[in-house]
This record gives C-alpha cells, structure tokens and sequence, in this order.
C-alpha cells in the first residue's frame, strides 16, 4: 500500500508506516492542482494531510483512505469521498493538551499585554507605568463553548488558575444547572471540582453572558459557523476576552470586529477563515490590525508532544485499515 503523505510529519511517523509494509512518498509541499496530479500518478491508496484541503478532484479510483493528522475534517471534502467510497478517517483527541497550551497562554498575555511589552522593550521604552495595569485571571469566569477533549483540558487549567466555570455544549440537554458527578467524571475533571464551580448554561450567549473571558473549542459545521455572533458577543461585558483556537469560521469576523470597537474587547486568534494553503505565504486578515487583537499562525497542535501522538495514532489508523478494511476514528 502507497501512503502519500502532504504536509509536515513526524520522522516516527514515516518509520512507523514503513514497519507495517507501507511504501511511503513524503512530499510536504503538495498542494492543489500539483497534489491532484501526485496522487493520479502515483496511485497512493492513503493520502495523509493536516491542513492541506482533499478535493472531489483528488479523490481518483486508487485512492481508499485519507487521514487527516488532527482533528478538523473541514479541509477534506467528506461528502465527495463518501460518494466515492473513500474513506476519511481523522485523529481527535491526540492534539487536546496542545491546544489548551496555547489558548490558556493567549488568555495570559491578553491579561498582561505580553507582546506589547516586548514590543516595547526592543524599541528602548520603559513603560512599567502603563504595563503594570492588569486585572488577573484568579475569580474570573471562563466560558467554553464546547465540551470536547480540548475544553476538558481547559477546564482542569481553569481550575488550577481559581476560575469558575460555565460551559455549553450541544452533548449536554441544554438545563442551566451544575454538573453532576457522572457528568464531571466524563469530563476528567472531578479533582478540580474540588476548588473550582463548573456549571452549564442553555446557549452560547448564556454562556457570554456570565463569562469574563470566552473561549471557544467547537468543530466547524453547518450548525456551528458563525455561531459566535453579533448576539453572542453582545451579551459580554464590556473589557472581556475572546480566544478562538477552533476554526475561523464559528465566528461571525464582522460582527467581531464591531464588537471590538463598541465593547472594547480584547481578542486572541489562532484560525482564521482565510488561511493560506501552505505553511508559508501572504496573509492579510483586517483584524489582526484591529486594536486589542493577538494573531497567532494556527498553531494550536503543534508541539512536538501532539506531533508525537498524532504520528503514533495515524499509523495505527492505517495499520487497521490495511488489515481489515475499516478504519478507525472515521467520519464517513
């Protein structure tokens, strides 16, 4: 069996698919018309990729699997490969730690404005007057959307930091009322219940309402674009944080950019809708020029530790599907 593989990957990845007898092509730089045109004349029968898109174009009569080395399968036309009998399998879970590194550190430096400091710095000014305002993280209430692997893991770090909680998510039946402890269990947090409260609300902007700061984990769908709208982000108190590590797309970008301006929020960005296909290139989202607004480069699950893990997990899909034709984690 021939695995394509289309964007960056872990050296024990590629070793790990070459021990179970896969012939394997790591070019990750494809892309677009020039990866259609690899993987017709190759004959791979598993591409995997992480943020590069799988066309209907690219879905040829040798191809059976795609992987997708994360969670998100927004990239990858599923309808298409459904219809075509390919399937889409993905890695959910595996890169959870990773993400709620980088979304409680962007809640950190929206609290202590950490890169004007640097900025600062370097250009030879001194301004502890200015920086030395910050409100603190301790008694704040954090607000998740979604109760996955990755709001799990906020949760604990929430905790820790003396948050309360309140959360919505579409698992739960929608009743404003604490977690009981199945609940909690389920979502690996019944040590830190001890020091912190986590509630449920019944919307998304229930959950702004009585949040300080919002963070949002949820999969991009047909039911959650644009989710975070103008009335979601009317209901936070004026001065709250915003930090999405998801998709771009579950947030309404307009009506978030008025909301910065009319109700002073200060927002952290790792995804945006309009990314660049590969890993380099030019990039020019308005509104990460807007005042109050950190960008970073969706990089949410890369870490080496998430790299690992989703390497290990990705051979192992392909491990079982080249031994029983089902594969695991698919989506279609």
């Amino acid at each position: 069996m021939l695995v394509l593989i289309a964007d960056k990957f872990e050296p024990s990845g590629i070793s790990g698919l070459k021990a179970i007898g896969c012939e394997v092509k790591y070019e990750p730089d494809l892309a677009d018309d020039a990866l259609a045109a690899a993987i017709a004349s190759s004959g791979a029968g598993v591409v995997v990729v992480r943020s590069t898109k799988i066309t209907e174009a690219m879905l040829v009569p040798t191809l059976k699997l795609v992987v997708r080395a994360g969670a998100g399968v927004n990239t990858i036309d599923v309808k298409a490969a459904t219809a075509r009998g390919v399937v889409v399998a993905n890695c959910p879970g595996k890169n959870a730690i990773a993400v709620a590194e980088l979304a409680f550190a962007l809640l950190l430096a929206l609290d202590r404005r950490i890169p004007e400091n640097v900025a600062d710095l370097r250009a030879g000014r001194w301004n502890k007057k200015e920086y030395a305002k910050a409100r603190g993280v301790h008694g704040c209430t954090l607000g998740l959307l979604g109760a996955g692997s990755i709001a799990r893991e906020m949760i604990t770090r929430g905790a820790a930091f003396g948050m309360p909680i309140v959360m919505w998510s579409r698992r739960f039946d929608g009743q404003d009322r604490a977690l009981t402890d199945a609940e909690a269990g389920a979502l690996g947090v019944d040590g830190a219940l001890r020091q912190t409260s986590v509630t449920l609300a019944r919307s998304p902007a229930a959950v702004a309402a009585r949040a300080d700061i919002l963070s949002i984990h949820l999969a991009l769908g047909p039911s959650t674009r644009n989710i975070v709208n103008a009335e979601v982000l009317a209901a936070l108190k004026p001065g709250s944080f915003v930090i999405n590590t998801a998709r771009g797309e579950v947030v309404d970008h307009a009506a978030l950019r008025d909301a910065i301006h009319e109700r002073k929020l200060r927002v952290a960005l790792d995804v945006f809708a309009q990314e660049p296909a590969t890993s380099t290139g030019e990039f020019s989202d308005p509104i990460v020029k807007e005042p109050g607004v950190y960008g970073t480069h969706h990089i949410g699950a890369s870490t080496d530790q998430a790299q690992e893990a989703i390497a290990s997990e990705t051979v192992r899909i392909v491990r079982v599907f080249k031994e029983t034709g089902k594969a695991p984690n698919a989506v279609n």
